[in-house]
């Protein structure tokens, strides 16, 4: 039987069981985390945050996965906070830069190219976060890319 709390992990609070657009309500999640996060104001923390989304969202993805019988349920929304959170990492990006960032990642989370739909045929919760995190780092240098073109609207 899958633990509650794998089940609470997954779904980053039960967001994953939003009916409309749970990947998007989860993407949501991941920036509140990360405004929460610098806060506090020490960048550390940050990483901590990452690594941990990471490491909770391998194990209760793969626990998730299991109990549906399917891969990559929809359930699943801890991928999309840790690919936001790679996509707005060490970043001072302004409302803007934030807004762009979401949508940037939310892009090529959807669309999908190359290698981001390749790292999904990982095993287990492998894949399941794999995608979200090349599609984090798509989204991260298009938001440096555009930073560096127009650092006024991007960073604050």
């Amino acid at each position: 039987m899958m633990s509650r709390l794998a089940l609470v992990c997954a779904s980053a609070g039960y967001i994953g069981m939003a009916p409309v657009a749970p990947g998007t309500w989860g993407t949501a999640v991941g920036v509140c985390l990360l405004l929460l996060v610098r806060l506090a104001a020490d960048p550390f923390l940050e990483v901590l945050l990452l690594a941990a989304v990471l490491a909770c969202g391998v194990w209760s993805a793969t626990l998730t996965e299991q109990h549906w019988g399917r891969p990559d349920p929809g359930v699943i929304v801890i991928d999309e906070v840790a690919g936001v959170l790679i996509a707005l990492f060490w970043l001072p990006l302004s409302w803007a830069g934030l807004l762009v960032g979401f949508l940037a990642f939310r892009a090529f989370d959807i669309v999908k190219p190359f290698p981001v739909r390749a790292a999904e045929r990982l095993p287990e919760g492998w894949g399941v976060m794999a995608d979200d995190v090349v599609a984090g780092i798509y989204a991260y240098v298009t938001i440096r890319a555009l930073a560096a073109v127009a650092p006024g609207l991007m960073l604050e």
